[in-house]
């Protein structure tokens, strides 16, 4: 199988994906958008598998490449999400992400039949990059959740925003819930997948390092992507902290924000709430925007054209 066909395995995925996300959100049952999305992933997949056959290596060497397993594990951690916790916007949202993707390797493929240089003929390659592929997808997916818990909440306040000197206990009661239980839910699942995310970016680091010692004599040498790796992986783990904080902070203090509401308005508890929340929730897409400039943004910096090892 030669590159020249992916073409068409782009766009029939794209297809299925496409009716899967379309059919997710105009029916309630999941079976028929799951598996219309289930045989994009196929699709895809088989692509994969024939190129890495075809080449005699795993399609994981140029940037082209790489964006077949963020396109497939995106289409697939939608699916998941979907058929788990039933979350039916989740879906077209990686499908509708991994069709963008695939595209971008129709129109811009950076594809290269080039043999593997030694140094990437390690038994660590394949699940280096492979794990790294997976947490930024996960990570994907996270901000999505992220974006759309700010969007709703700030649409709620702005609904829900009491007239001058009004305290109304209707307008008091809405302001006191800055979080619906949807929205809740949203943002333990959230939780979950930054914190499995994080956990796949550690394991890709360990493993990136142990190949490193092994292929150049050094577990770590501060190379361009090195640094926005450590970057990315010390501000998820910021988030998590933060989150973490936040929780046990609404635990302690739940006998003491009651009393607070007896003696001032619930809007300004709400309103601190929030705005924890929305600092927590920022920072989650500021770590994404790092996370592409460990991927693919440390490229184009000066300071790593024939500097950086990772550069491709």
């Amino acid at each position: 199988m030669s590159w020249d066909s992916f073409v068409w395995f782009a766009l029939a995925a794209s297809l299925f994906w496409i009716s899967g996300a379309i059919v997710s959100v105009i029916s309630k049952r999941r079976l028929p958008a799951a598996v219309l999305a289930g045989c994009g992933s196929a699709i895809f997949m088989t692509f994969i598998v024939g190129v890495w056959i075809s080449l005699g290596r795993p399609p994981l060497r140029t940037m082209g490449e790489t964006r077949l397993w963020f396109s497939l594990f995106l289409s697939l951690i939608g699916l998941v999400v979907y058929l788990r916790w039933r979350y039916r916007w989740v879906l077209p949202f990686g499908c509708l992400m991994a069709v963008m993707f695939a595209g971008i390797n129709i129109f811009k493929p950076e594809i290269h039949t080039e043999e593997l240089m030694p140094a990437l003929r390690s038994p660590w390659f394949v699940p280096h990059v492979i794990v790294y592929m997976f947490s930024y997808a996960v990570m994907g997916i996270a901000t999505i959740l992220a974006i759309r818990i700010l969007w709703l909440t700030r649409r709620s306040a702005a609904g829900s925003a009491p007239a001058p000197g009004s305290t109304t206990p209707a307008t008091v009661d809405a302001a006191a819930s800055p979080l619906s239980p949807s929205l809740q839910g949203d943002l333990r699942l959230c939780d979950t997948l930054v914190r499995m995310g994080w956990g796949f970016i550690t394991m890709g680091i360990v493993m990136g390092a142990l190949w490193a010692k092994q292929a150049w004599g050094d577990y770590w040498t501060w190379d361009p992507k090195e640094t926005w790796a450590a970057a990315t992986w010390l501000s998820y783990l910021l988030y998590m902290h933060l989150r973490q904080g936040s929780a046990l902070s609404s635990v302690t203090s739940a006998g003491s924000e009651a009393i607070a509401r007896q003696n001032s308005p619930a809007i300004e508890v709400a309103s601190h709430s929030n705005k924890a929340l929305h600092r927590t929730l920022f920072l989650l897409i500021f770590s994404f925007l790092l996370l592409q400039m460990c991927w693919w943004g440390v490229n184009y910096l000066p300071s790593a054209q024939g500097f950086s090892l990772h550069t491709y």
